[in-house]
């Protein structure tokens, strides 16, 4: 587990009188927080501000810990014995997070050795200025613990009280661990990074500009999430390119955030939409602009919201001195374009080579394990098709991959197409429909949430209905954000689904958050779509357990590449009427990434550090 003993973020600490009044406040906009011992091996908090003198120790006994936006870069401490509460903001989330676990892991052994000699242990452990010191790294026995506790945690004490301006919860019973360890061991952002995954989130610490990318199932989400954990969130702006991929990394569309509309006025125009208060605001606060899905933005967009970014922050640096965390693959979905307009890739952009000033590539692929298909994908993904590669793929047109009653999922290279298909096989099917309706938080908004959402605003199910899980329930079970299903019945109003993996399940209604206005806004509905065809599009981001397809009508360079690489394996795909005529990739593509290649090659082999002096000798 990875831990660590100080943090940096922003830290109120309020003191409140018996009567609930503020009676002592400190306000830390930049505090570093330190998890110590005294020599009684008693563990404290020590609250450090920009200046050194102002230290504030509050000791971890009695205390609640209210984490439920721990992810969003918030928690607040209550520390009961002296009536006061340190509220925690704008903390790196994946630092926060590895904080409480230290504080959850510490806590949870505390006590359990009493000493022996109590002068004896005071005289040894005095080695620090005022008998304070770090506390030590957290043992295997110590984490072996905690998760032990962290198991049989039960979810309460979860939200996070605001400073001086909303309700305060009354104070519970005097438990001196309630630490809702459980929170912290489902937390989402765990998980390892590679090797190479851990090069680009250093390089994106660093606060350098930044491309990285990678063929389908590298990772690049994953380690995506990673880096905005890494990231405070108070000047991390995180946006892509469509809904879906926003909502999928808890950010806003790239359209959205720079409040151009589609772009399409004059630039003087976007100069005088972006300079309102609310957009300016927004831009003028960002430090790290994460875009994912890169792929799909239109160079000419690129060009007009670098400058737009120079105007509003009247700073005549690449981007308006902001760091760009760049993300996505060029050899998939490309920009939309008018039928009689060439594509201009965010590559070809005049900002593009001012901008980016380091390029990673992930190798390691993740969603097949299979190395012939992992070969298979990566020479589609440039367009080269052997006969080889021919012969497997049209081989699987034979396969049966059905399972547990769960039909193979159609690809469909149009929307239309797949509506069509899921509507006529949802009407044939025999008894009455079920309609499930989402509750959204704000009913002006339900245009944007279906166009950001993967979860439709209506669903109508029957017994027998093909359907296919939105959200990640219990990795474990098989029970993931694409596993495949069939209604089997309903019970108390909700439907029980039998997946192919096996697992069986009684949806009930989960809650989907975006970014709205500088707000959040939320749909509540079950966790299921229909799934006899999907579009390329929608799929994206997706694993499939069981998918079909037929590549006949695909129109742009890559799209039969995204469809192929949806699926788990060989064994899990069937692919009908295969040509190699279906496969082609974009030829500025190709260029594009053998100069990218040639870039990440000279960066690896020019020593960092001083540059010497060459003799014109």
């Amino acid at each position: 587990m990875e831990s660590d003993a100080s943090l940096t973020c922003t830290a109120v600490i309020e003191w409140l009188s018996a009567q609930g009044t503020i009676i002592k406040k400190a306000n830390h906009r930049t505090a570093v927080l330190r998890l110590v011992r005294n020599n009684q091996r008693e563990i404290f908090i020590e609250a450090r501000s920009d200046k050194p003198s102002i230290r504030t120790q509050l000791e971890l006994r009695n205390i609640q810990v209210f984490n439920r936006f721990m992810t969003n870069g918030k928690a607040s401490i209550k520390f009961q014995k002296e009536n006061c509460t340190m509220f925690l903001s704008n903390a790196p989330a994946a630092s926060l997070v590895n904080f409480l676990k230290m504080i959850f892991v510490k806590m949870t052994g505390q006590g359990e050795k009493p000493m022996k000699n109590p002068l004896r242990e005071t005289l040894l452990t005095n080695k620090s200025i005022g008998g304070i010191q770090e506390i030590s790294p957290a043992t295997t026995a110590e984490i072996k613990k905690a998760q032990e506790k962290a198991a049989a945690v039960s979810r309460s004490t979860i939200t996070t009280p605001s400073p001086s301006g909303t309700k305060k919860r009354p104070a519970t019973q005097n438990n001196t661990r309630n630490l809702t360890g459980k929170r912290l061991y489902e937390n989402p952002a765990a998980g390892q990074l590679n090797e190479e995954q851990k090069k680009v989130l250093e390089a994106a610490l660093s606060g350098r500009n930044l491309f990285f990318t990678g063929s389908a199932g590298t990772g690049k989400s994953f380690l995506l999430k990673k880096i905005i954990g890494a990231l405070p969130p108070d000047v991390t702006t995180v946006t892509a390119s469509t809904g879906v991929a926003a909502c999928h990394i808890g950010g806003v569309t790239l359209h959205q955030f720079a409040g151009i509309g589609l772009g399409t006025a004059g630039l003087q125009k976007c100069y005088e939409l972006a300079s309102k208060a609310g957009s300016a605001s927004i831009w003028r606060k960002t430090k790290h602009l994460v875009i994912d899905e890169i792929s799909m933005v239109d160079g000419d967009f690129f060009d007009k919201i670098e400058a737009i970014a120079r105007h509003v922050r009247k700073n005549d640096k690449p981007f308006g001195g902001i760091q760009l965390i760049l993300c996505g693959d060029f050899f998939q979905l490309p920009p939309v374009s008018k039928r009689d307009e060439q594509v201009k890739f965010c590559f070809q952009s005049k900002a593009w080579n001012t901008c980016v000033q380091m390029n990673f590539e992930l190798h390691i692929v993740h969603r097949q394990k299979d190395p012939e298909f992992v070969n298979i994908l990566n020479s589609i993904r440039i367009g080269r098709v052997t006969d080889d590669i021919e012969n497997t793929l049209k081989a699987t047109a034979k396969q049966k991959i059905e399972k547990n009653g769960v039909l193979a999922t159609r690809l469909c290279s149009h929307v239309n197409e797949a509506n069509e298909i899921n509507d006529s096989q949802l009407e044939q099917l025999s008894g009455s429909s079920m309609v499930f309706n989402a509750q959204d938080s704000d009913g002006a908004n339900t245009k944007m949430l279906d166009q950001q959402l993967p979860v439709p605003a209506k669903l109508l199910l029957k017994i027998g209905a093909q359907v296919m899980l939105l959200k990640n329930l219990d990795i474990s079970s098989g029970l993931v954000n694409g596993a495949r299903g069939v209604v089997t019945s309903f019970k108390d109003g909700f439907p029980v689904v039998h997946f192919r993996s096996g697992a069986e399940y009684m949806a009930k209604v989960e809650k989907w958050t975006v970014k709205a206005g500088g707000g959040m806004i939320y749909r509540k509905q079950i966790p299921l779509k229909l799934a006899w065809a999907f579009s390329i599009h929608k799929s994206q981001g997706l694993t499939l357990d069981c998918v079909e397809m037929s590549l006949a009508r695909v129109f742009d360079a890559g799209q039969a590449y995204v469809a192929l690489s949806r699926a788990e394996s060989l064994r899990s795909l069937r692919v009908l009427d295969f040509h190699a005529q279906q496969v082609w990739a974009n030829q500025s593509v190709l260029e594009f990434f053998k100069r990218f290649r040639r870039c990440i090659h000279e960066m690896e082999i020019i020593p960092l550090g001083k540059k010497k002096k060459i003799s014109n000798n």
